[in-house]
Order: structure tokens, then sequence, then C-alpha cells
């Protein structure tokens, strides 16, 4: 098939570089903005669902279900100090 497409492309070799790159560029801009967006609805792709559940009723770091927020007076616990900043500071070489 390819070869038959190169075979029909005129002008010599540039005509048919230009030929089969305006072709690839076509054929691309077919799939991106007519095939592709046709198909979206129809592929699972934004069909996620996340979900964090500890299996532990009443683990404060599980979400209200509801609003998926964490209960009030409930906070999440840091592997790490938030009341300072414990890095080294930058050194002048970058």
């Amino acid at each position: 098939m390819y070869a038959f497409i190169w075979r029909k492309l005129p002008f010599g070799l540039v005509g048919k570089l230009t030929g089969s790159v305006l072709l690839v560029a076509a054929t691309v801009a077919l799939l991106w903005y007519v095939a592709f967006p046709w198909a979206e609805p129809l592929l699972p792709f934004d069909d996620v669902q996340v979900t964090q559940d500890s299996g532990t009723p009443g683990d404060p770091g599980d979400a209200d279900s509801v609003t998926g927020k964490t209960p009030a007076g409930e906070e999440h616990e840091l592997p790490y100090d938030t009341d300072q900043n414990n890095s080294a500071p930058p050194s002048p070489n970058g």
C-alpha cells in the first residue's frame, strides 16, 4: 500500500516527500479532531473511582463519605515537622 502511494505521488522526490508529510498531517488531524472525540464517550478512561478505606470504622484517616472532608478535631498525622524548615540552606554554587 505504501509503495503504491509513493509511486502515485507526483513531482519527483521533493514532491513525494512533501505529499507524504501532508498525507500524514491530514491523517493525524482527522484522527485528532474527528475520530478521537467521537470515540471518547465510548471509552472508560474517565470512569475512575478513588477511595481510601483502611477497613477500620472510625479511623481518623478516613474522610466523611458524604462531604469528603475530615471530621472536625481529627487531624492527619504527617511524617514530618511542619513548624520549622529543617533543610540545609542552599549552597552558593547551586
